[in-house]
């Protein structure tokens, strides 16, 4: 089992959308890392929900893995903002898991708040640079976060 991290605006997709949904495919990521990570995702590996771009961003809630990364379907559709011209059916580039909504944390865990933790050295997220969508996160990191909204 694994654990993740993955990023959204909650204006575009917020963990209140993933309660109501159930379940999404992770679409739109267009970064060749963040694409690597979720092709490695397995069927039960736990999921922290981050809102960037928020005031505050933070973590705030837990989700797992549905079903393994398949082919992304935004990119063959050319009303979609992350159509990819030079992806085909036969060869896609882009990628994505299924995740299912698990809880919504009893508080935001802010940005700033991770960043005074000094068990979370280490994590991704909290290294100068560190933009990307999805990263994996340590088992230690995934359950100090989650501990931290209770």
């Amino acid at each position: 089992m694994a654990f993740w991290l993955v990023k959204t605006e909650p204006d575009v997709y917020s963990i209140d959308d993933l309660k109501r949904d159930r379940s999404t495919d992770w679409t739109g990521v267009r970064n060749y890392q963040a694409r690597n990570y979720l092709r490695e995702m397995k069927i039960g590996d736990d999921v922290l929900v981050y809102h960037s771009n928020a005031e505050p961003p933070g973590v705030v809630g837990t989700a797992a893995v549905l079903k393994a990364a398949a082919p992304d379907k935004t990119q063959f559709d050319p009303r979609s903002e992350y159509f990819d011209e030079k992806s085909t059916k036969e060869a896609p580039r882009w990628f994505c898991p299924e995740i299912k909504f698990l809880r919504k944390l009893h508080r935001i865990v802010p940005l700033e708040e991770l960043r005074a933790e000094k068990g979370l050295s280490g994590l991704l997220l909290l290294q100068k640079g560190s933009r990307l969508s999805v990263i994996p996160v340590s088992e230690k990191h995934f359950t100090s976060i989650v501990s931290l909204a209770e």
